[in-house]
């Protein structure tokens, strides 16, 4: 009685220690990924909206339009791909686009990008990628 007694202590116990971001149903389980949090958006019931609407509005505030040897603005697009890692500081891994010029500008606004709380999966925090297409 005593050995049954203790079994069910340490699996009630062992029951509170659990992840909730892990789901197990019969022989599957499901990790849920978690993403990044910027911040001031802990709080917010729809953090991926508040995350949305944060890197709109760095971009808009930081961006630096630069302009030709005509005095004309440079268009054009730079496709940026960049992960928030562990830490949850942005690396920008790549940048595509015609204009160089474009491509470095693109680099430093999305490198600008306050830490954040990193994304995890499973309860460990993860690097998540992302690709942002920017137009000039």
């Amino acid at each position: 009685m005593k050995k049954l007694l203790i079994i069910v202590l340490m699996f009630t116990g062992l029951s509170g220690f659990s992840q909730e971001d892990v789901d197990v149903k019969g022989n599957t389980v499901t990790m849920r990924e978690t993403a990044p949090v910027w911040p001031g958006c802990e709080d917010s019931k729809d953090k991926k909206a508040c995350f949305n609407s944060k890197l709109m509005e760095h971009i808009k505030e930081n961006i630096q339009y630069s302009k030709n040897d005509k005095g004309e603005y440079i268009r054009g697009k730079a496709t940026v791909s960049m992960e928030v890692n562990e830490d949850g500081k942005v690396v920008v891994n790549s940048v595509e686009g015609k204009s160089p010029v474009l491509n470095k500008e693109a680099k430093r606004l999305m490198e600008s990008i306050p830490t954040m709380t990193p994304g995890n999966l499973g309860g460990k925090p993860k690097a998540i990628k992302y690709t942002i297409p920017l137009n000039f």
